[in-house]
Order: C-alpha cells, then sequence, then structure tokens
C-alpha cells in the first residue's frame, strides 16, 4: 500500500544526520580501520619515496585504504574518490581526521598507488591482520577460563 503524504522541501541543511557528529564505532569501515596495522607497514612505504626531492606522498594509510575501498566496492578509481569525498566513514578509513568536501586526492593517484602498494605488501598486510585477530580472539578465550 502506497499513501501519498505532503512533500516537504527540504534543503541539506535541514537533513537530519543520525549519528550527530559522531562516526559509529559498528560501521564496517570503522571496524576494519581498527583491524588494519596500518603503522606496522608506513616505513616500508616511506622508504619507496626520496626524501630530498618531489612532492609530498600521501600517507600509507590513504593510499592502501583507498585501494582496499576500490576493490570492496567494485569501483572506478574516478567513483572511489567520488565515494571518499561524500562518505564521512570512507574518509575516516582513509585516514582523515576530519570531514571535508573536497576530494583528498585526484583519480589518477590511485594509479601510483597500485604500483607502490604490490601484491607481497598485500599479503604481509593480510597475514598481519590475520594474526591480529588470532591474537585477540585468543585473549579473549583466556579471559573467559579465568572468570570460569
Amino acid at each position: 500500500m502506497y499513501r501519498k503524504t505532503l512533500s516537504i522541501s527540504s534543503s541539506a541543511d535541514d537533513f537530519d544526520l543520525p549519528f550527530q557528529g559522531q562516526l559509529s564505532n559498528n560501521n564496517r569501515w570503522v571496524i576494519l580501520a581498527e583491524l588494519i596495522p596500518w603503522e606496522e607497514f608506513e616505513q616500508e612505504y616511506a622508504e619507496l619515496f626520496s626524501t630530498e626531492k618531489g612532492a609530498p606522498a600521501k600517507l600509507f594509510r590513504m593510499a592502501l585504504g583507498s585501494l582496499i575501498i576500490k576493490e570492496k566496492l567494485g569501483i572506478s578509481d574516478r567513483e572511489t574518490v567520488e565515494q571518499i569525498k561524500e562518505n564521512p566513514y570512507l574518509q575516516y578509513f582513509i585516514g582523515l581526521e576530519s570531514y571535508q568536501e573536497e576530494a583528498p586526492f585526484d583519480a589518477s593517484m590511485l594509479v601510483h598507488f597500485r604500483q607502490r602498494i604490490n601484491q607481497k605488501l598485500i599479503n604481509q598486510i593480510n597475514y598481519r591482520v590475520v594474526e591480529r585477530e588470532r591474537e585477540k580472539e585468543s585473549s579473549n578465550s583466556s579471559v573467559k577460563k579465568k572468570k570460569k
């Protein structure tokens, strides 16, 4: 059944956000961000760049996070940047400290991210994520046994 109601045009300023300026810890991107040991691989990524010349590189979290978003959502490079631009959860995932309306990088940067983050590094990251989760599960089961 469809009931027509009076539709009132509202502006984007009037749109009510449920999270009242805070991201939900239950969001899939927040959870995934906590699983990935970003800092463990930052140095390895930094060694790919010159300290003397060139434009400052994007941080490892931004590079890897963007590639994860692209693959997880199955979208193009341009659409990845648009999604990041529009979504505060994705901005958090790539390491931005607050929401920004402008794109954090051009879509062409994803080509460079893919060149720098090779399959060997991806495999190391995946291994470490699984290892961290196993450690967490082992720790949780130890705590449960002690409580009994």
